[in-house]
Parts: structure tokens; sequence; C-alpha cells
């Protein structure tokens, strides 16, 4: 790293370089510490092997949580009197009804002993819009910032008080009421990062609907899938969006999808469209009468004051869709009162927030993180958020940190794919810029790796901020791990400690518990505040996916190493769910789409490493008898699984399969197409299981085809 030789002596040590022996204070469940070299944020850079990254005294002494003692007395209060912490945390809200002191968690994760089921703050009544705005304007901060809004081009912007907010969002929760929508009404939402889009989801919270925003990437025939599986009073959406330098016509989308519906046996009376005329105008949008109505020709007719629905805290938030191994994607349920506690409590102390942060996010709102970490947990502590709509490398790779300049942006929250992708690009579009503003990093989305992590830290952070660098789910609702910025040595690549009532364990194959320096599946036992209920209209499935493979425990999905510090590693999927860019994708939504083409005949897929994406989709495809290979055929097949699902589905390769590896069951084999994807061909393992042993050397010949 071109920021690496300007600190370091003639014998290639940095020269600030402060080693610490070992922590006075650990994190419980770490055990010694000893003979690794450590250094201290701001003295020095991070690019040793096996070091550990001290918060500076400084950073430490104006910390929420500033020691490791701190945290291990909070932690294990939170474990061992989880209904006392939650609840001393929850009265720092605002509920219209208080819950049962007696049922502040109600729970049974083990399907040996009855139905799965989740409940925190039960019979205690609130609303998450009601906390996010009214509240910080009813204490005295309404003329504050809450969002900032920066545009696709640069110099497009824009900016909403609390006060602003409140008003803008109860034009379109009166909106919502006026044509029929009420408690427990789902909305849809497809929207690109505009302020009409949290705006949007507030206004669903606040008269008790139930939004389901779908990420305005996907394609069609995916909005329609989430049409037909919500059923929606109405969908919200914008004519065209630019991303980068190319248009793209959302509503075109939208038509397309509500066509598709409506052959699936459900119609959408409404579409609220907004027009961005930034993009087109209205005169050039595709029109239905009757049905397509402007944003702008009826909100702001509604009055700026709306009534807030007092819902229970078990009543649903939000359905959010995340891929699943069968092909059909899953309605992650979120209920109000845990997820706003919870979101809330992990935002103020994952970041270290005071109120005088200017907070960026660059996750989009179609996803869990723009959810819990762009839309709710900020605007739950006050925070003065920015809403970017563009690419972070447009017009050049150095867009970021003119945004970062700009608006003195103190807390930066991405994902390792950007931070690649940025590392790539050189230190010199990080470097031409002050960032001097910056006090915390954080990464989402996947493990970053040690490199990428030390990049971020020395050339991004100046070797001064802190990196949380948390690791969580859609359907954990907020962070599992996270360092906490002031209290703990980091070390790059670790998701290090659990969060506030996390109880995570490593179990094997057999599903015992394993202790001390290991390896295995990721598990929590005993549920958090912010865990999701059900997957919508499929509770046996919801069982069975996650609790079910080890009985008594939340089934994370993920691998997970942790060191003889007590370091958690997580080691990334052992389903298939392939991790591209921090967005999970099922390998069987792949699959289904690459065999609708009607030359291919059959397909697996399965993931691989990728320098930038952290996981590419590697595509074996098996095409109908006597069709040729060929590259317009490659480039077919491509344009099919965009057209079905989204660009950001897209095969990196198309590997052409004259069969598929597949035991005398029928059983694909994927363990060895993962080997052939990774170029790994002397560890492909007995093969003498398979049907057709031969098709492993037709496999291999074909690699480079």
């Amino acid at each position: 790293m071109g920021a690496a030789t300007a600190g370091q002596q003639a014998g290639g040590t940095p020269d600030k370089l402060r080693h610490v022996e070992s922590m006075s204070e650990r994190p419980s469940g770490a055990g010694s510490i000893s003979g690794i070299s450590a250094v201290v944020l701001g003295e020095s850079l991070a690019d040793e092997e096996h070091e550990l990254v001290f918060p500076s005294a400084e950073f430490s002494a104006t910390a929420l949580v500033s020691s490791p003692q701190q945290y291990k007395e909070m932690y294990e209060r939170s474990i061992k009197d989880p209904a006392g912490f939650w609840s001393e945390i929850a009265d720092a809200f605002y509920w219209k009804e208080k819950w049962n002191p007696s049922e502040v968690c109600s729970e049974n994760l083990d399907v040996s002993k009855g139905p799965v089921h989740i409940s925190w703050f039960k019979g205690g009544k609130t609303n998450i819009c009601y906390n996010a705005v009214d509240r910080n304007v009813e204490a005295g901060n309404g003329d504050k910032i809450a969002l900032y809004w920066e545009g696709n081009e640069p110099g497009q912007d824009g900016k909403l008080t609390y006060s602003e907010l409140v008003e803008k969002v109860c034009q379109l929760a009166n909106y919502l009421k006026s044509v029929g929508v009420g408690k427990g009404d789902a909305v849809i939402i497809y929207l690109p990062m505009l302020l009409e889009l949290p705006i949007a989801m507030l206004a669903c919270a606040r008269i008790g609907a139930v939004h389901s925003v779908v990420f305005a990437g996907f394609s069609a025939d995916s909005l329609a899938q989430r049409i037909v599986d919500c059923k929606p009073k109405l969908v919200l959406t914008c004519n065209a969006v630019k991303r980068g330098p190319k248009p793209i016509l959302l509503k075109d989308i939208v038509d397309a999808a509500l066509v598709e519906s409506e052959k699936n046996g459900f119609s959408v009376g409404i579409c609220l469209t907004y027009e961005n005329q930034s993009v087109m105008k209205r005169q050039d949008t595709k029109w239905q009468a009757g049905r397509d109505v402007w944003w702008q020709d009826v909100v702001t007719n509604f009055p700026t004051k709306c009534d807030v629905e007092w819902v229970d805290a078990e009543d649903p938030l939000f359905l959010l869709y995340t891929s699943g191994s069968t092909g059909k994607p899953k309605g992650v349920m979120h209920t109000s009162g845990g997820y706003m506690v919870y979101t809330a409590t992990t935002f103020k102390y994952a970041f270290d927030y005071k109120p005088t942060d200017i907070y960026w996010c660059t996750a989009d709102c179609g996803w869990i993180t723009g959810h819990s970490y762009v839309t709710y947990g900020p605007l739950l502590n006050g925070a003065a958020v920015l809403v970017f709509e563009g690419t972070p490398n447009y017009p050049n790779a150095g867009r970021c940190w003119d945004i970062v300049d700009k608006y003195k942006v103190s807390i930066f929250y991405t994902a390792p794919t950007l931070v690649r992708s940025l590392m790539r690009d050189g230190d010199e579009y990080v470097t031409r810029y002050s960032r001097k503003s910056l006090r915390v990093l954080g990464s989402v989305g996947e493990p970053i790796n040690p490199s990428a992590w030390r990049w971020f830290y020395n050339v991004v952070g100046d070797s001064k901020c802190p990196i949380s660098d948390t690791w969580w789910q859609t359907e954990t609702g907020g962070f599992m791990m996270t360092p906490l910025p002031g209290a703990w040595p980091q070390k790059p690549g670790s998701a290090t400690f659990p969060f506030f009532g996390v109880q995570p364990v490593i179990v094997d194959e057999k599903g015992q518990e394993i202790e001390g320096e290991c390896s295995g599946y990721l598990c929590i036992k005993k549920s958090w505040p912010g865990a999701f209920r059900t997957l919508y209209g499929d509770h046996d499935r919801y069982e069975t996916t996650y609790f079910k493979p080890f009985a008594g425990y939340y089934f994370t999905g993920d691998g997970c190493s942790r060191d003889k510090d007590g370091y958690h590693w997580l080691t990334g999927r052992v389903d298939d769910v392939i991790n591209v860019s921090g967005h999970r994708i099922g390998t069987a939504e792949v699959e289904s789409a690459l065999v609708s083409h009607p030359q291919c005949a059959e397909a697996a897929v399965v993931g691989v490493e990728h320098e930038v994406k952290g996981q590419g989709i590697y595509a074996f495809v098996t095409l109908v008898d006597g069709v040729p290979y060929g590259e317009e055929l490659r480039k077919s097949l491509i344009a099919k699984v965009r057209t079905q699902i989204g660009a950001f589905a897209a095969p990196d390769r198309i590997h052409w399969a004259p069969g598929l590896p597949k035991t005398r069951s029928g059983k694909i084999m994927r363990r060895i197409l993962r080997k052939i994807a990774a170029k790994q061909l002397d560890e492909l393992g007995d093969i003498s299981t398979l049907a057709d042993p031969g098709v492993v050397d037709q496999l291999i010949a074909l690699k480079d085809c």
C-alpha cells in the first residue's frame, strides 16, 4: 500500500509502533493474550499479520463503552438478566402502554418442545415512526437536519430537518389512509434512494401498515413474485432513476410486474408514482389511467399532521424478502417493539454515536442494512443521516471521499465489496481528499478480508478510525457481533465479540457445543429483541430452515472460527446461498432462471471467491441436445438471469457442462463443482460414488472454454 512506507524505519518496522504485551482486562470469553503484536490507533499503520489494534486513549476516554471491563459487566448482565437489561433500555422510548413486566420475553427455540415462537415487550403499545421522528421534534431538535440527500450527479442535493420530515411523513400517511390503507395492510415500495424512500417507510409505520421494500434493481419477475406473495394495497415507485450515467425506467419494470402478478391472480389497484424530473418528465412516462397516480399531484394536498396508530410490540412492522436455497424468496417478518429497541441500541453502541455525528451508510433501503442502519436505527437516536442516490464510483473513484468532505461525515459504514473496489482503484483517489471529519468506520455484508481491512484503516481512516466490522443477517434485525470502537483491540478481519444479549455458540455436526479455540457451525442460543418472528405465510419453513438443523438453537447458516483469544472469525455460508457484494442470492433462484432459457437443459450454480465482490456466481450449464456452445448463447443465458432476478445476480462465469457430477440417486455433488470452479483440482476427493465419474474429466477439459 502506498501509505505503508511513509511511517517505516530502515528496518521495515513502523516508527510509531507501540507494543502492548497483554490486556489488563479482556472481554468475556477471551483467553490469555501473549506474544501478539499490538498497535495503538492513531500511532501506527496496521500491517502486521497477527496484531491487535487498540483504540487510542483519546478515543476511549469519550467512548460509550470505554474498556473491556465495562463491556464485560454490561454483557454479563444482558445474559444473566435479559428482561431487566432490555427493559431499562426500552424505557428510554415512548410507549403508549407499558408491557407486562413479567412477560418481557417469551420464547421457545426448540422444535422438539412445540412450535418455535419469540416475543418481546408483548402487550406494550408503541410506534416506531413516532419514536424516530416526532419524539426528536418534541425534544427540541426539530431544526436539526434529519436527512441529507446527495443525488446521482455531483451538485444535486437536498435536506430535511426533523420538523420537515415529520410533515412529509404525515402527508403521505394521510394519503395512504385516504385510499384505504390501514393497520396490517401491506405496501410494496419500489423506489431508488430518494428521500421519498425513508419517508414512505416511516409513513407506513405511522399508520400500522406493513411495508415491504423491494430493491429497485430487482427484475419485473422478482417484483411480481413478491407482490403475489404479500398482496399489497398499493405499490409506490418513481418513473425513472439514473445509476451512474445509465437511466433505468423503473415504472416500466413495475408495469411489467403488475401485468405478471395479475396473470397470477392478484391485481394491484393503485401505483403511486413519484416524478423524478431530473431523469424523466411525466409526459414521457407510460401511464395507465385509473391505476397510476402522480405522487406530486396528490400527496402534497394532504395535511401535515397525522394521528399515530399505536401498535402492539409484536405487531408486524415490515416484510423483507431474502433469497433462499429452494428458489422461492423468504418473506422475513420483523415486528415493531423489539426491533425498535434493538436497532436503536446496536446503532448507538457499535458506532459510538454522538449527537454531533454526521452518519453515512452506503446501503440501499432495499436491503436490511438500509432498514436498520439508514432509516430506523439512526433516526431513533436523533442522528443526521446521509442518503445517497448514486453509485460510489461515479463519476470517478473519489466520489465517496468528496461526499465525506462535503458533509463532514464522521461515521462511514459500507461493504467490503466497495472497499476492495476502491482499493483496486488506488490510494490517490482517497488521499486527494481531507477526510478529517471521519471518526468511525464500519463494514457490513460479508467478512472483510484482512488486507482490505488494513487498507480501509490505514488509507481511508488515516490509521486513527476504529472499524466496526459487523456481523449480522436480515433475520437478526441488527448487529450480532461487532467491535465496540473504544472498548477493546481489534484483529483485522474479525467480528470480535457478541453484542449485548447475544449468546453465540459454535457447534459440531452433531449439534454439540465446542468450547475454546475451534471451528464449526455458528448458532445462537436464546432470543434477542431484534430477532425475526416468522417467514410470512410459511412458519413451517421458518422452523425447518433456522431451528430444525440444531434443536434448541437458531442456526445462522454461517461457519465460524474462534481463536485462542476468544475472537470470532466468520468463514462464510455453509448452505446453498451465495453472498455477492453483501447480497444473499439463492443458488436455486439462479438455477431456476437459467433453466427457463429454452436452450438450457440443466444448471448448477456455486459460489467462487471473487476479488471485489467477495463471492462470485459460477454456473455450470448443460445445453439441450444438439445446441452448440457459443459466446452469443453465453450472453443470452446471463441476460435471462438479469431479466428474471436482476443484474446483481448475473453469473460471473458460464461453464459448459456436457453433464453434471451426480450420485446414483441423482443428487448433484456441488462439492466437486466448487473445487472445479476454484481450480482446486487436486482436492476433488473420492469421485467413485458418482453415477458417471467420467463427467468430471469432461468438466475439467472445458474449464477454460
